[in-house]
């Protein structure tokens, strides 16, 4: 069980080495400001974006030579995610948490092998089934040898181009695994609205996070930007790095 809430927090995509470590620098501030648990979260490929034109990131090969020297440079943990499955076992060598994508949590390679690197998996919740759904893809972790398995909300599809967050969510995946992490900016997004990406509205993650910590999360999953709206990807629904202080002082 964790004791103290979990941060997750960094850019959505790896942009460059200095993006990086500005948000690293302010995220071991913050640790060191409010005893903590923050773990540094960066995209080194983001396979699902709404246009073929859209940025990605530097890859998995450069990627993870990064988050590498920002965990050496730094001390912080790291969190990435996956899109296949031979990606695992690389990724687990260098990261503390292997997450699994929304869209992705039904795969069954995916999270075997993500299972088997022996790093905690969070698999996010898929936009289109329940809290309660999540039990099947944690049964898939544990048979597969997950020693530590987190779930994570960020909303649900009920229509177009929106979501909608159910908060009865975050008790009910509860009864499945201890830890549960809402993550305050993909839960704002208003997937493909925006001719050709996802728009959305940060100006609501903030009410995300305190009605998920009146529902009992465990954790707060938080893109964040130096400046957001200069973003390669999910510039509309990053949280301005200079923001992230208060927000943590509410939430502990």
């Amino acid at each position: 069980m964790i004791n103290k809430p979990t941060f997750i927090a960094g850019p959505c995509v790896i942009e460059s080495p200095e993006l990086l470590c500005t948000v690293a620098e302010e995220l071991v501030r913050l640790n060191e400001k409010y005893d903590i648990n923050i773990i540094f979260k960066a995209s080194f490929d983001k396979a699902n974006r709404t246009s073929i034109n859209s940025f990605r990131g530097p890859g998995m090969q450069e990627g993870l030579k990064m988050l590498y020297d920002i965990k050496q440079k730094y001390g912080l943990r790291l969190l990435t995610d996956i899109h296949e499955s031979y990606q695992a076992e690389p990724v687990g060598e260098v990261v503390d948490v292997i997450q699994i994508p929304a869209f992705l949590c039904r795969q069954t390679d995916l999270l075997v092998a993500a299972a088997k690197t022996g790093r905690i998996v969070n698999i996010k919740k898929a936009q289109f089934l329940s809290g309660r759904d999540m039990k099947y893809p944690v049964q898939k972790c544990l048979e597969s040898g997950a020693k530590e398995i987190w779930l994570t909300e960020r909303g649900n599809c009920f229509g177009y181009n929106n979501l909608v967050v159910d908060f009865r969510n975050i008790a009910d995946m509860k009864e499945i695994v201890p830890n549960v992490i809402m993550d305050c900016t993909h839960s704002v997004q208003r997937p493909s609205a925006g001719d050709g990406k996802t728009i959305g509205d940060r100006k609501f993650v903030p009410s995300m996070a305190l009605a998920a910590k009146a529902f009992g999360a465990t954790g707060y999953f938080f893109e964040v930007h130096p400046t957001p709206d200069q973003g390669l990807s999910d510039a509309a629904n990053m949280l301005e790095l200079n923001k992230l202080d208060e927000l943590i002082s509410k939430l502990i």
